[in-house]
C-alpha cells in the first residue's frame, strides 16, 4: 500500500503534502489546516486516505485523495493508523463503509455541491434585494461576541448532530490564524449579527460552506439568501469550479440547498465504534500508583456522590404505534442530583429536548439583560418598606449578628440584597434573591442543567424549544406584584422548599404544585400559554421516538392530558431509570 507522506504514517504531513491533498481534495474533509485547527490533532497519511488523530480519537476519511475507492483497501489503512496512533474511539467516513464496520454504521447521507457558473435563481434575485435594503454585508476574519451570540441562539434551538454541534462550539479557536477561513458576515441596520456564513477557501477546486446561522432574536428576512448569493460571487472570485455545500443533513437544509441548484454529488457514511485496545505498561502503572495528597479514596468519593443521588421520579413515559419517548418535570434550583437516572434515561434515546438553550453564552445573556434595565423599569424596593428589606436580608443571608462577618468574608454566595432590589429588573431579583437562599439551604444542584449536561458529555442531540428572546419575553411578563408578594412572604420560605423537595423526590406532582400556587413564575403567560408551543414543538420528535423532553413540573399540569388528547398513551414511569 503506498503512502503519500515520506515518514511514518502517523507523522505529521509537510509542506508539499497539504498542497497536494488540497489540490487533489474532493470533500470539506480533505482541508487539511481546517481539520488539524478544528480538532487541534494531527493530519496523516496511510495510503491514499488522510487520517487525523486527537488525544485518543482517530477520523478516518474514505475519500481518497488519489486513486478510487477501495472499501477493503480503506479497511486496512484504518488498522495501520489504529495501530500506529492506539486510538480507542474511531470515526470514519466514506462513500461506503467497509464490511468489518458496518454494525457501527451511524449516519448514511450525500454531498451537495453547486456549480460556480450557475446563474442565480430567478426567484432568489428577488427575495435577495430585499435583504439586501436593509443588511449590511461584509468578509472578516474576526470571531467577535455578537458571532458567539448567533452561535449559541443557533445551536440552542437547532437539532443538531454532536459532530456537527461541536463544529459550532469550536469555531472561535479558528481565527486569526486560519488565513484561508473567511466570515461572510451579515449586519442589520442596528449592527446586530442577522446572519453569517462559515467559509473555507483552501481547497483548490471548490469552496466549501463549512456552517451558517441565521438569528431570530435579530431576524432579517431573506438574510441568509443574500449570504448564499455572496458566497457564489466568492466562489467565482477566487477561480472556484464549485461549490461544497456539505452534507443534507434534513429536509430543511437540503431544500435550501436544492433551490440554489444544489445537487448530490457524493455518497456518505459514518461508522463510529470504539477499539479494544490493550493498555501500556505505562498506563497500568499510572492507574495503580497512589495519587499523592488525594484527601479521599475513590470508594469514599463515589459514597459521597450516591448520598447526594436520588432516583428521578417526575417523570411519564410516552408511547405511540410503538415508539416510546419520555417527558419529565424538571426545576431550576434543587438539592439533589439525578445523574445515574438521567444516564440511564438518555442511553433509551437519541435528542434531549428542553425549554430553552442552557449554554453559558445564553445564560450570560439573560443575566446582563436582567442587571442593566431601562431607566423606566420597575424596582422592587419602591414596593418594600424598611422592615421587609431586613426581614428579607435576614431569610436570605442570616442572623444579623453574623452578617457583618459573612459579608467581610468576601463570600460570593452572599448577595447584595438592596442592590438586586434597586438596580435590576423584577426577575432578575427574584430568581437571584431566590436562588441565593436555596443555596444557603443546600440546594447546589439544577434538575435541567444538569440534564442539560449529561446530555451533551453523552452526545445526544440537545437543543431547546425556545429561543432567548421568547424566554425574556416570559421572564418580563412576570407580575411585580407577585414578586413582591413572595418576597414578604420570606418567614414561609424554608416551610415551602421542605414540602416542595418532598413531593418532587416523591414524583407528587399534584402535591407540589399544591405547595407553590403563589409562586411568582406560576401564571397563565408563564405556564399556560407556554404550554401549547412546547406541545408543538415537541411533537415531531415525540413522534418518532427515542426522545426526552424536560419542561419545568408546573407545565405537566397541562401537557399530561394535552399529550393524551394528541393520541399518544402517556403515564408515569413505574420503573425508575
Amino acid at each position: 500500500m503506498d503512502c503519500l507522506c515520506t515518514n511514518n504514517c502517523n507523522a505529521s504531513l509537510n509542506q508539499s503534502e497539504v498542497k497536494l491533498i488540497l489540490e487533489k481534495a474532493v470533500v470539506p474533509e480533505h482541508s487539511v489546516l481546517f481539520m488539524q485547527a478544528m480538532s487541534g490533532g494531527t493530519a496523516f497519511m496511510a495510503g491514499p486516505y488522510l487520517f487525523i488523530v486527537s488525544n485518543k480519537l482517530l477520523m478516518a476519511v474514505g475519500y481518497p485523495v488519489t486513486g478510487s475507492y477501495d472499501p477493503e483497501g480503506f479497511d486496512k489503512a484504518i488498522k495501520e493508523a489504529q495501530k500506529q496512533t492506539r486510538a480507542r474511539d474511531c470515526i470514519a467516513i466514506s462513500p461506503s463503509i467497509p464490511a468489518r464496520l458496518r454494525p457501527y454504521l451511524q449516519e448514511i447521507d450525500q454531498y451537495y455541491i453547486l456549480p460556480a457558473k450557475n446563474a442565480i435563481p430567478k426567484g432568489m434575485e428577488r427575495f435577495t434585494k430585499r435583504a439586501a435594503a436593509s443588511l449590511r454585508v461584509e468578509e472578516d476574519k474576526e470571531f467577535t461576541p455578537a458571532h458567539k451570540r448567533l452561535w449559541a441562539e443557533f445551536v440552542g434551538r437547532t437539532p443538531l448532530a454532536p459532530n456537527v454541534r461541536r463544529l459550532y462550539e469550536g469555531t472561535e479557536s479558528l481565527f486569526p490564524d486560519n488565513s484561508k477561513l473567511i466570515l461572510l458576515n451579515a449586519w442589520d441596520e442596528n449592527n446586530e449579527l442577522a446572519a453569517c456564513l462559515l467559509l473555507d477557501l483552501a481547497p483548490g477546486s471548490f469552496l466549501s460552506y463549512i456552517l451558517g446561522a441565521h438569528s431570530k432574536n435579530n431576524y432579517t428576512p431573506y438574510a441568509a439568501d443574500l449570504l448564499f448569493k455572496e458566497m457564489i460571487s466568492i466562489a467565482r472570485r477566487e477561480g472556484k469550479d464549485y461549490i461544497h455545500l456539505g452534507l443534507g443533513v434534513n429536509k430543511g437544509i437540503k431544500r435550501f440547498k436544492t433551490k440554489w441548484g444544489g445537487f448530490p454529488s457524493l455518497p456518505y457514511q459514518m461508522a463510529v465504534w470504539e477499539e479494544d485496545v490493550p493498555l501500556s505498561g505505562k498506563e497500568l502503572l499510572q492507574i495503580m500508583a497512589p495519587v499523592q495528597g488525594q484527601p479521599m479514596s475513590k470508594q469514599q468519593l463515589f459514597m459521597e456522590k450516591m448520598s447526594n443521588e436520588r432516583p428521578f421520579k417526575m417523570l411519564w413515559e410516552i408511547e405511540k404505534n410503538d415508539k416510546q419517548s419520555w417527558i419529565g418535570g424538571s426545576a431550576h434550583f434543587f438539592r439533589y442530583s439525578f445523574d445515574s437516572s438521567f444516564r440511564k434515561l438518555f442511553e433509551k434515546v437519541d435528542t434531549v429536548i428542553f425549554e430553552g438553550p442552557l449554554d453559558q453564552v445564553s445564560l450570560d445573556q439573560v443575566n446582563s439583560l436582567g442587571k442593566n434595565p431601562e431607566p423606566n423599569t420597575p424596582r422592587i424596593i419602591d414596593y418594600l418598606n424598611e422592615k421587609e428589606i431586613r426581614s428579607l436580608e435576614r431569610a436570605v443571608i442570616g442572623l444579623p449578628n453574623l452578617w457583618k462577618g459573612l459579608l467581610n468574608s468576601k463570600n460570593p454566595d452572599i448577595p447584595d440584597v438592596p442592590y438586586y432590589l434597586s438596580k435590576t429588573r423584577p426577575w432578575m431579583a427574584f430568581f437571584s434573591i431566590w436562588s441565593s437562599f436555596l443555596r444557603r439551604n443546600g440546594w447546589h444542584q439544577s434538575v435541567d442543567l444538569e440534564a442539560w449536561q449529561i446530555a451533551r458529555e453523552m452526545n445526544k442531540i440537545v437543543f431547546g424549544m425556545e429561543i432567548i428572546s421568547e424566554q425574556i419575553d416570559t421572564l418580563e411578563s412576570i407580575p411585580v406584584q407577585r414578586i413582591v408578594n413572595f418576597f414578604k412572604e420570606c418567614h414561609r420560605w424554608k416551610a415551602y422548599i421542605k414540602q416542595h423537595e418532598d413531593a418532587y423526590l416523591k414524583g407528587n406532582l399534584t402535591k407540589m404544585m399544591g405547595t407553590s400556587a403563589e409562586f411568582p413564575s406560576r401564571t397563565e403567560m408563564v405556564i399556560n400559554r407556554r404550554d401549547e408551543i412546547f406541545l408543538h414543538r415537541m411533537l415531531p420528535y415525540i413522534e418518532k421516538g427515542r426522545c426526552a423532553v424536560f419542561v419545568g413540573s408546573a407545565h405537566m399540569l397541562n401537557l399530561e392530558k394535552m399529550i393524551s388528547d394528541a393520541g399518544f398513551k402517556i403515564e408515569k414511569c413505574k420503573n425508575i431509570p
